[in-house]
Parts: C-alpha cells; structure tokens; sequence
C-alpha cells in the first residue's frame, strides 16, 4: 500500500477530544499522511462547557486551498466533519473539486443532528447545503437522525431492517455512493453500523453502552477512514471503527471527571496493527 496523504476539514476543540483533536492522531496511527483545514478554533467543545471562545476560519479557508493548489499540494483523500455554515460547505465541494489527485475519495460525515434534532447553530438551508455535500460524496457516515433529515424520512426511535434499507435507497438516491449508517440499533441493549454498497446492505451488530461520550462519532469516522485508506473493504472499515469506538468507550468508563470525550490514545497502537494488517 502506497503512502496516501488524507486531508480532513473540520473544527479543532483546543480541549474536549473531538473533531480534529481526535482525526488528526487516529489518521495519522493508521499510516496515512494527515494534513487538517481548521473550519474554526473554540477553546473547547460546546456540550458541557460555558463561555467557550469560539473563532470562525470561514474566510481564510479559500486562501489555504488557493496556496496548496499553487504549490501543485494534492490529496489522496479529503474528510469532512463538523462544518459551520452553508457557505463552509461551498468551499468545501471546491477543494474536493480541485486538490484531490484523480479518483481521489470524498468521505462526508454529515454533522449536523442527534437524537431527532439539528445542533442549534443549523436550519433548513443547512441541510439542503449538505444535500448537495452529499450528492457528491464517494461515502457518507450519518447517524440515523442526519439520515432522516437528508431524505425526508421520519425519524423513529424504534424501526426494523425495512426502515434502514428505506433510508439507505434513499441516501442512494441523493447521490452518495456508499452509505455507512451508524447508530443503528434492532433492540434496547444492542447497536451497530449498516453498510449500504452495490445495492446491497450489511449489518454489523454490537454490544450498546448505556453511558454515551462525546466525541464519538469523530472517533468513529476518523478511525473509519483510516482503515479505509489503508486498503480495507467499506464494510472491514466499518467492523474496525466499531470496535474501536466501543473499546474506547468502555476504556472511559468509571471515570467521572473525563466527561468530556473518550480516552482514545491508549487504543491506538491496537487500532493501527488492524487498520493496516494485511490479512
């Protein structure tokens, strides 16, 4: 496997272990070449912390992509995460547009909602900007609330395997080419990832922790991408990235004062033997 170099676009928590706090080192223990595009700078995450400062990077975004394309800087692959406006979301479609070597892959996480709700700083136009995101994404990572804004879709907290293939077909028809859906869980006590590719949907079901962190769907995308960048299938990616998460989770647990993310760093060593094994 050739050393691939991954940019990822999103915002940089300076403390709380999320965003690019956690894409940077997770990309980088996978083998890949990881080069970030701050979409803002906030002193810390915005669930459980107060008078947080927060910077908008909006308008230097144009001026770094505009230097990289200048010094022929070309990208095996490009990530999004968290992206604060709609006007963000133009900028990116350009650089996916301009810097990514040819083939190179989109990966969308569509971070915008949880729980049957936006994040308070999005609306309508938020998500119709992202439909177009979408379209032209070679993989898309939503839970399963961004799912049902992207389609349309009611949102159930309770569903069955013919609500998720619905979902997917629908993400499908949006544009996107693979579909990761997290989050997806038949019962109470369990959850998993599905992986609509080809036409075809696979599901991988683990165990639920009751206690969730924050952060973890960084997490979960980022080690994601690792493993697909190093050669696994989509579905592989998928099964190591799960695995992953939990293991952090649960490396997290008991400790009351780390409320603010998961202990990730000392799974990584694990996590980068099998996102780059070869077997």
């Amino acid at each position: 496997m050739s050393y691939k170099r991954v940019l990822t676009i999103q915002d940089i928590s300076c403390f709380g272990q999320c965003s690019l706090t956690v894409a940077l080192p997770i990309l980088s223990a996978a083998g890949l070449e990881t080069v970030i595009l701050p979409s803002a700078v906030l002193s810390t995450h915005t669930a459980g912390f107060t008078g947080f400062t927060v910077r908008d990077l909006t308008d230097d975004i144009p001026a770094i992509a505009a230097h990289w394309k200048k010094e022929n800087i070309s990208f095996d692959a490009a990530y999004t995460g968290y992206l604060g406006s709609t006007e963000q979301i133009g900028m990116v479609k350009n650089i996916f547009d301009t810097l990514l070597v040819p083939g190179g892959k989109k990966i969308v996480d569509p971070a915008m909602a949880d729980n049957g709700r936006l994040y308070p700083a999005f609306d309508a136009g938020y998500v119709e900007a992202m439909k177009t995101l979408v379209a032209e994404a070679d993989v898309i990572l939503p839970n399963i609330t961004e799912a049902c804004f992207l389609t349309g879709e009611e949102y159930r907290e309770t569903y069955d395997e013919k609500y998720i293939a619905g979902l997917s077909e629908k993400l499908r028809a949006l544009g996107a080419k693979t579909i990761v859906l997290t989050g997806v869980g038949y019962t109470a006590d369990r959850t998993g990832v599905a992986v609509f590719e080809n036409g075809s949907l696979a599901y991988y079901e683990h165990k639920k922790i009751a206690q969730g962190s924050h952060g973890t769907g960084d997490v979960y995308a980022s080690a994601f991408v690792g493993a697909l960048m190093q050669g696994k299938t989509t579905y592989d990616a998928a099964v190591i990235a799960a695995d992953y998460t939990v293991a952090c989770i649960e490396n997290t647990q008991g400790d009351d004062s780390h409320r603010y993310g998961v202990k990730f760093e000392p799974l990584l060593a694990d996590y980068a033997k099998k996102a780059a094994s070869r077997d």
